[in-house]
Formats: structure tokens, sequence, C-alpha cells
């Protein structure tokens, strides 16, 4: 996740919808603690894996193949902090 974090997730996630608000993912998430101002480039690296075993059957054989897929980029995570004025 960029801040040291790696999350491993048992399925697909939960997708998310704009009810949910701020909550946290019941099934697969992470959340930031820390902006990336002071990481390269004042963004986090982020690489998402998945990793299938596919079975499979034809002309009298079968077998299972492990396919892995990666794909990254990067995030900035900002903050806002309100001030009150008196």
């Amino acid at each position: 996740m960029g801040d040291g974090a790696t999350i491993p997730c048992a399925g697909p996630g939960t997708p998310y919808e704009p009810a949910f608000g701020k909550q946290s993912s019941p099934t697969c998430g992470h959340t930031y603690t820390r902006t990336s101002a002071t990481a390269p480039g004042g963004r986090y690296p982020v690489t998402a894996t998945s990793t299938w075993d596919v079975q499979w059957e034809g002309a009298g054989q079968s077998g299972t193949l492990t396919v892995t897929r990666a794909s990254s980029t990067s995030l900035a995570i900002g903050e806002l902090q309100v001030v009150g004025a008196p």
C-alpha cells in the first residue's frame, strides 16, 4: 500500500457504494493514517495482485493452472484540517 502495509484478501472485496460513507470495507480495505507528503514524489506506490487457481478438463485430461496478475500505480494521500476561529 506504499505506507508499509500489506493487505491480504481472501476474496474480491466489497464494491463501494455511496451509502457506506466513510465506513471501512467489511471484507478487504486499508485506511491511510499518514499523508504521502514525505514519500518519493509525494506519492505512495501501490500494487494490487490477484492469484487465480484455474481448474480445466478436456480431451480426457485435467489439471490446475495458477494465474497471477499484478497492476501498479501511485497515490497521493493528503489530509484536510479545519481550523475554526474563536
